[in-house]
């Protein structure tokens, strides 16, 4: 059965793509320069052998980024999706995870650098409602700058239904929300946890707060009303993996 394919643009999203042999890249489109940047980035192996590669001008390069308003820096690739992996047979294979869940986030800007954030700090994979989730933006692969190849991506039909069954198998589920009870860091992230957060604009949804074991917050200035989400994220990540790495 053939994937489809779709198109990504930006120096580390390419690059990482490129190193990834679990990944597909059709084809791969280069100015003379960036060229030069992927063999600087691989010097011991060859990332370009046996693809189709076009090379380009900056100005010809420009069709595939200009109506998303993003800068291809030289470097753009046809890649197909990566294999999916079940989250139930992945919670099967790991014990003291720690997932990332969102709650109808839909801006590809904010999850690209949940993402990044996610894969930089050691998280063990993004849960996301199928629906919600732009698997082929082009905005999506830039803002998480070659880190959608280092973590594990769980699409879902049920956000409710996912947490529901993850909590029936062990896992505590954290509510980050301005209205949280205690500031984050007073909890100890042992076990299995659910890293949950909310839209961009409304929170976690009211129905999905049922299914939250803690209501968390980040205590910050009370002259500030609120992080951008991504920020609240990498604050939640670094946390996390700073207890797991002395507990």
């Amino acid at each position: 059965m053939n994937k489809s394919s779709f198109f990504i643009v930006g120096k580390h999203a390419v690059i990482e793509a490129l190193k990834n042999p679990k990944r597909k890249v059709l084809r791969i489109f280069l100015t003379e320069e960036s060229k030069k940047s992927i063999h600087r980035a691989s010097p011991k192996k060859n990332l370009l052998k046996d693809l189709k590669i076009f090379f380009k001008t900056k100005r010809e390069l420009d069709k595939y980024s200009n109506k998303d308003g993003l800068l291809h820096q030289g470097f753009v690739a046809e890649i197909e999706h990566l294999d999916e992996i079940s989250l139930n047979d992945y919670i099967k294979m790991k014990n003291n995870l720690n997932l990332i869940c969102l709650d109808e986030v839909s801006d590809a800007r904010n999850i690209g650098s949940i993402i990044r954030s996610g894969a930089s700090f050691d998280l063990d994979g993004l849960i996301v409602k199928e629906r919600h989730f732009p698997s082929e933006s082009k905005l999506l692969y830039k803002s998480a700058s070659g880190a959608m190849e280092h973590i594990k991506i769980f699409q879902v039909s049920n956000i409710n239904t996912t947490l529901k069954n993850l909590r029936e198998k062990n896992f505590w589920v954290y509510g980050f929300d301005a209205s949280g009870n205690k500031d984050f860091t007073e909890y100890k992230y042992n076990g299995n946890n659910i890293l949950l957060f909310g839209s961009e604009g409304y929170g976690i949804s009211k129905h999905t707060l049922n299914y939250t074991d803690y209501l968390v917050k980040i205590k910050m200035n009370t002259k500030i009303e609120s992080l951008n989400i991504s920020n609240s994220a990498s604050i939640v990540f670094h946390h996390v993996k700073k207890f797991k790495s002395y507990s």
